[in-house]
C-alpha cells in the first residue's frame, strides 16, 4: 500500500513536510502544488499528478523529472504521447477512469468512462502507442462518502477493468488508486445524526477496500502476475481533526425574529467550508444564563457570511473566545484575502512547544506582488 497526500487539502509547508517524513508520496493537481512538492523535497517518482489541466510545459517537466502522471482526458493522452516521443523517452502512466458505482454521484467530468467504453477505448490506445505503457488505474469516487460499500464496489469495477484491459491491450497493471473521500467527524449540513454516529471508523473503510481487493486479485500470482499496489489519497481524514479555529466575539444584537445574533473575528473569509458544515463551537469558559438559539455570524460586509446559521448557546459577550473545529481540511487552502486579513497559524507539538508556522498577514504582504504604474504615483486630489 502507497499513500499519496492530498495538497490541495490543507498546503500548510510544515503539514506536508510531517507527512512526507511519515512515509506519505505528494498527490498534486496543478503545477503549484507539483513545484511545492519538489520544493519539500520530494523526489519526482513519489510524487502523483492528477487533474484536468496539464499544459505542454508541465508535462515535459514531469517527464524530465520522472513524476507519476495520471492521465485525465484524450487531448491529454495525445499531448503527452507527443511529449514522450519527443524526449525518446517511454514513459509509464495512469489513466482516471469514472463509473457508477451504485452509491455516489458519478464524478463524469473526470477522466475516461468505463460503461461507455471511452476507457478501454484509451486503454487500447496506450497500448498501441510506443511512448506510453499503461500500468495503473486511477478513480476517485466522490467527497465525503459515508458507506463504506462505496468503495468496494469501486475497487470490485476497477478491479474487472485492470483484467479486461490486460488482456485487451497485453498491458501488466501495477497499481489501483482508488483517491480519497473518507469522511472527517465533521457535521453536513441537513445531518440528522452527529457524525460520531454515522461517520464510518478508518477500520470500516480498510475492511470494504482490502476484503474487495483481495477477493478480486486472489488468481492473479496463478496467472504469473503480481497483486496490484493499492494507493490512497485521503485528505479530509488525516487532516480535519488536527487543526482548529479561535475566534473572538466583536458585537452581540437581538435579531427582528427574537433570535440571539453575535458578530465574531472569522468569517467565510477564513472558514469557507462553513457553507457545507456545522462546526462544532466550543466555548473556552464557562458562560453564565440559559443556552438559546444563537446566530452566530463572521465580519464580512456581506449577507452570506454566516458561521453557524443554528447553535443552542448560553449569550455572549463581547470578547468571549470560541473554538471552531475540525477546520483542518480545505480551510487553508480555500481561505481569501477579502476584506480582513488572515491571522497566524500556530502548531501544538507533542512535547507542548508552540511554533509559528505562518505568520499573520500585514498590508507589506499584500502589496508585495503589486506596482503602481510611475504615471499614476502620487497623483493624488484631495
Amino acid at each position: 500500500i502507497d499513500y499519496g497526500w492530498s495538497y490541495k487539502t490543507n498546503y500548510l509547508n510544515t503539514v506536508c513536510s510531517i507527512l512526507h517524513q511519515e512515509g506519505a508520496w505528494a498527490e498534486v493537481v496543478s503545477i503549484f502544488e507539483y513545484e511545492k512538492a519538489r520544493a519539500l523535497g520530494v523526489p519526482a517518482h513519489r510524487i502523483l499528478f492528477n487533474g484536468p489541466h496539464k499544459s505542454k510545459a508541465t508535462l515535459e517537466r514531469c517527464v524530465a523529472e520522472g513524476a507519476r502522471l495520471h492521465i485525465d482526458n484524450t487531448d491529454e493522452l495525445y499531448l503527452l504521447e507527443s511529449v514522450a516521443q519527443a524526449a525518446e523517452k517511454t514513459i509509464d502512466v495512469t489513466i482516471r477512469l469514472n463509473f457508477d458505482t451504485g452509491y455516489t454521484e458519478p464524478w463524469s467530468r473526470f477522466g475516461f468512462n468505463i460503461e461507455s467504453g471511452a476507457a478501454m477505448n484509451a486503454a487500447q490506445r496506450i497500448g498501441s502507442s510506443q511512448w506510453l505503457e499503461l500500468c495503473g488505474l486511477h478513480s476517485h469516487i466522490g467527497t465525503f462518502v459515508l458507506d463504506p460499500r462505496a468503495y468496494a464496489s469501486q475497487v470490485k469495477i476497477m478491479c474487472a477493468f485492470m483484467e479486461a484491459a490486460e488482456q485487451q491491450t497485453g498491458c501488466l497493471i501495477d497499481s489501483i488508486d482508488i483517491g480519497g473521500g473518507f469522511a472527517s467527524r465533521n457535521d453536513l449540513h441537513g445531518m440528522y445524526q452527529p457524525a460520531e454516529q454515522i461517520v464510518p471508523s478508518i477500520e470500516q473503510y480498510a475492511d470494504a477496500i482490502c476484503t474487495t481487493l483481495i477477493q478480486e486479485t486472489q488468481g492473479r500470482e496463478a496467472c504469473g502476475k503480481p497483486r496490484p499496489t493499492l494507493i490512497m489519497e485521503s485528505g479530509r481524514s488525516i487532516i480535519d481533526d488536527a487543526e482548529v479555529l479561535i475566534s473572538s466575539v466583536v458585537s452581540t444584537r437581538r435579531l427582528p425574529d427574537g433570535r440571539a445574533a453575535a458578530v465574531i473575528d472569522a468569517g467565510v473569509n477564513l472558514l469557507f467550508t462553513a457553507f457545507w458544515y456545522n462546526h462544532r463551537i466550543q466555548t473556552t469558559r464557562p458562560l453564565d444564563g440559559l443556552a438559546e438559539d444563537t446566530v452566530l455570524y463572521g465580519p464580512l460586509c456581506m449577507n452570506i457570511d454566516v458561521i453557524r446559521q443554528s447553535i443552542m448557546i448560553p449569550p455572549l459577550s463581547v470578547g468571549d473566545s470560541l473554538v471552531i473545529s475540525p477546520v483542518g481540511a480545505y480551510n487553508n487552502t480555500q481561505w481569501m484575502q477579502f476584506i480582513e486579513y488572515r491571522p497566524a497559524i500556530v502548531m501544538i507539538h507533542e512535547d507542548g512547544q508552540v511554533s509559528v508556522i505562518r505568520e499573520a498577514e500585514d498590508l507589506s504582504f499584500i502589496n508585495q506582488l503589486e506596482h503602481i504604474p510611475e504615471h499614476v504615483q502620487g497623483n493624488h486630489q484631495y
